[in-house]
């Protein structure tokens, strides 16, 4: 390993980290990069940037803190292996600083003790591991909620971190109810229009072509109601007041039970 390379890694500083690959991060992504918050949320534009500062977050944990295991999660194995490439080519940008001796699919494994491993979004394939130091959940609006219960208990002993990111995907689900009620999370909302590479023309262009209902989910963030439900959760609250006292039931009277000789 470089003696460079090692004085950025000593620093801890992910901005700088992030730069040496010719990564140069959006004031969202810098206060990211530098937050040490254990739970985050991210509420995302597509093409805003999300997967590739989650792929560097991966990677710095792993070459900073030996003995790291960095699990990436995404609800389909295509979505894993997208997450993967990007963790990849940043690795490749370094010069592979630190000797690995075991690449797969979706694994990188270092010789320092750390792994970093993406998966496909399934409760069954998460059971097997403990100990994360970093959990990331990409595309989190689509996951199963039975994965998200049962990753939580591989933070209880080692005080890892968990990255939740996603567009969002209708008002339902374990990312929609954290970002609505959920405590001790650090949100960040990042609109299409913070976003320096995406240009007003082609928002518009794409406002035309998806529809207002797409366009806001997409690209404003905005957690729009499934189209097919009966009734808008709006509607629902609108139906709920405390003009009127809730019916009171006289108690039932139930003949007394019947001796059995």
């Amino acid at each position: 390993m470089s003696t460079a390379f090692s004085s950025m890694l000593s620093a801890l500083d992910r901005v700088e980290f992030a730069r040496s690959i010719d990564f140069e991060p959006d004031p969202w992504q810098r206060d990211l990069l530098q937050s040490e918050h254990p739970r985050v949320l991210l509420n995302c534009s597509r093409q805003s940037g999300k997967s590739s500062t989650a792929a560097i977050l991966a990677l710095h944990q792993a070459l900073t803190y030996p003995e790291s295991l960095v699990l990436a999660l995404a609800p389909a194995l295509r979505q894993s292996q997208e997450l993967f490439q990007k963790i990849g080519d940043y690795y490749s940008d370094l010069g592979m600083p630190m000797r690995h001796y075991g690449e797969r699919r979706l694994s990188l494994e270092l010789t320092n003790g750390s792994r970093i491993i993406t998966l496909p979004g399934s409760e069954k394939t998460v059971r097997g591991f403990s100990g994360a130091s970093l959990l990331i959940l990409d595309e989190a609006s689509r996951i199963e909620d039975e994965l998200y219960f049962a990753i939580r208990p591989m933070l209880a002993v080692s005080g890892g971190r968990l990255m939740m990111l996603s567009t969002p995907f209708g008002k339902r689900g374990v990312f929609y109810e954290a970002w609505m009620s959920g405590r001790d999370w650090e949100r960040y909302k990042v609109p299409a229009s913070m976003c320096p590479r995406i240009t007003e023309e082609f928002l518009e262009e794409e406002r035309i072509a998806l529809g207002d209902y797409f366009y806001r989910q997409e690209y404003q963030c905005s957690f729009e109601d499934l189209p097919d439900v009966f009734m808008t959760e709006e509607e629902v609250e609108n139906m709920i007041t405390d003009k009127y006292k809730p019916l009171q039931m006289p108690p039932m009277k139930l003949p007394p039970p019947r001796e059995v000789a």
